[in-house]
């Protein structure tokens, strides 16, 4: 056998079943966590902080991944969600209600649980969407690590729920992190839209078209004072469907192998430093159990009301057991969880510490998660 064949084929086998992106962002979060705590901490948290730019744009190294790069992986969010709306479960309005449903569900019951424990701290309130959050590339990336005990409509249901939660992310950051708005900014912003528009209404095949009037938007959304990964969004939505479709296969690989694993280097930089009042707080049992309990309660009771009321079904060849499992799987917020508190908190030592019950919520939800559909998922329902 040829010895390059040895060498690339596992990982290329990785790659396809999708388990390396989930593989990647652990491998990235170790290390970050591992360079932050070592004798060289100083100057690797210094990294992230080098600013570099233009006279018209001059922000650190940490604010062009959150800011810029992260802009491209809601691109393509936002490319997925035109997808499914057109084409996949949510184009249908009867496979669709299920993860409506779910998704409404698990995005409701942790912000509650969250609120309950942070009621009395208008600061920590802030952080109340953070555990509403499902990490796509994670959650579906250990599902695949169970091969044949998560059936393919286990994973379609999955996807469509964190598509779903995707976007219900988006109308939470577009409306709650939002702190001052320049209008001016917004009126040139539009102005980029109205181009975007145009071109898809002529229906214009060249993707540079679209490129120019998506960076201006981006410029003018991030000047505006809204998040600029909206303008990703916004962009996505106006990419004809055959260059949306090309575009997609071909951002998969760069998003998930690139952009994913150096936000989570960027974003778990944390020196960890134990002091209880910090730790054993509201803050991180509002997040590790908006995550771990919040998620798959709201997932599973949405659903069963749903399936009791009959306007949705179970996916097929699943049972509740594997639908708890995908429930708690759910709660691996990480990328996206962290991406919001962020937007959250500006006090460094807060910020540490709902990133530290983020990563701690998140590899509870893994491990439950697979624990449940290894052990209790029942042979029957094996594809």
């Amino acid at each position: 056998m040829n010895v390059k064949n040895i060498l690339t084929d596992p990982i290329k086998d990785l790659a396809d079943s999708g388990k390396l992106a989930g593989l990647l962002l652990i491998l990235a979060t170790v290390l970050s966590l591992t360079l932050s705590n070592s004798a060289r901490a100083a100057s690797y948290l210094s990294i992230w902080h080098i600013e570099v730019g233009f006279d018209f744009l001059h922000e650190s190294i940490l604010h062009w991944i959150n800011d810029g790069l992260m802009a491209v992986f809601f691109f393509l969010i936002g490319l997925e969600i035109k997808r499914e709306l057109r084409f996949g479960e949510l184009a249908v309005k009867e496979k669709a209600i299920l993860p409506v449903l779910a998704a409404f569900g698990g995005m409701l019951f942790p912000a509650m649980i969250f609120f309950l424990f942070n009621s009395g701290s208008k600061e920590h309130l802030q952080g109340w969407a953070i555990p509403t959050a499902t990490d796509i590339a994670f959650s579906l990336g250990i599902l695949s690590l169970l091969g044949k005990r998560a059936p393919i409509s286990l994973k379609i249901f999955l996807t469509a729920l964190a598509i779903i939660d995707d976007l219900g992310a988006i109308v939470i950051i577009a409306t709650f992190y939002t702190n001052t708005l320049h209008l001016s900014m917004l009126l040139y912003a539009f102005f980029f839209i109205i181009a975007l528009f145009l071109l898809n209404r002529f229906k214009v095949k060249y993707l540079v078209f679209y490129i120019i009037p998506a960076l201006g938007l981006w410029y003018f959304i991030l000047k505006s004072g809204v998040h600029p990964t909206i303008a990703g969004v916004v962009a996505a939505m106006f990419i004809p469907g055959d260059i949306a479709h090309k575009l997609e296969l071909n951002l998969n690989r760069p998003v998930n192998y690139w952009i994913l694993p150096l936000f989570a280097l960027a974003n778990t930089a944390i020196p960890l430093q134990f002091d209880p009042t910090r730790v054993f707080s509201g803050l991180t049992a509002g997040i590790i159990l908006g995550l771990v309990a919040g998620k798959p309660l709201g997932i599973i009771l949405f659903s069963w009301i749903g399936v009791k009321l009959k306007i949705s079904s179970l996916p097929k060849g699943t049972s509740w057991k594997q639908l708890s499992g995908t429930g708690l799987l759910a709660g691996i917020g990480f990328t996206m969880s962290i991406f919001i508190a962020g937007l959250s908190y500006r006090d460094p030592a807060v910020l540490d510490i709902s990133k530290l019950s983020i990563l701690a919520g998140s590899t509870l939800s893994a491990l439950c998660g697979m624990g449940v559909l290894y052990f209790l998922g029942k042979k029957k329902f094996i594809r």
